[in-house]
C-alpha cells in the first residue's frame, strides 16, 4: 500500500432484509408520505440521506430508495395485503440500520414479521 493512502471508511457494514406486515393500504399507497417517512426514520437512525427518489405504481403501490453516505435502503410496498418489504445497508458504526427498520415499522403502525441481517465487507485493520 502506498504510504500516500489514507483509509477514510471502513469496508464492512450491517445489511438488514424486513418485511412488514399489517399496514393500513393508504399508507403504503401514499408516495409523500413514505418518501418523508423513511428519511426521517434513517436520520432518526443515524444516516446521513442524500437523496431520496420514488415511483408509484398504477394501480398501485411505491417503491422507495434513498441514497445514503453510508449506503442505501429501500422500501418496496403493496397495500393490497397490507404488506412491504425493506433493504437498509449501511457501511460503518454510525448508522444502525435494524434501528431504522424498526422506526419504520412503528411509524406504519406495525411491527417487523421478519428482519435478517447480513454482516457484509470485512474488518478493518490497524492502521500503522
Amino acid at each position: 500500500m502506498p504510504s500516500e493512502f489514507v483509509p477514510v471508511g471502513v469496508f464492512s457494514g450491517k445489511h438488514v432484509l424486513a418485511e412488514l406486515g399489517g399496514v393500513e393500504g393508504r399508507l403504503l399507497d401514499d408516495e409523500e408520505f413514505l418518501r418523508t417517512t423513511l428519511a426521517s426514520t434513517l436520520t432518526d437512525a443515524g444516516a446521513t440521506v442524500c437523496d431520496v427518489i420514488a415511483h408509484r405504481f398504477e394501480p398501485q403501490g411505491v417503491t422507495v430508495l434513498a441514497m445514503l453516505a453510508e449506503s442505501h435502503a429501500s422500501v418496496h410496498t403493496y397495500p393490497e395485503l397490507g404488506a412491504v418489504f425493506v433493504d437498509v445497508f449501511t457501511c460503518g458504526e454510525r448508522a444502525d440500520p435494524e434501528h431504522a427498520v424498526r422506526l419504520l415499522a412503528k411509524a406504519l403502525g406495525t411491527e417487523p414479521e421478519s428482519m435478517s441481517t447480513i454482516s457484509r465487507g470485512r474488518p478493518a485493520k490497524a492502521v500503522m
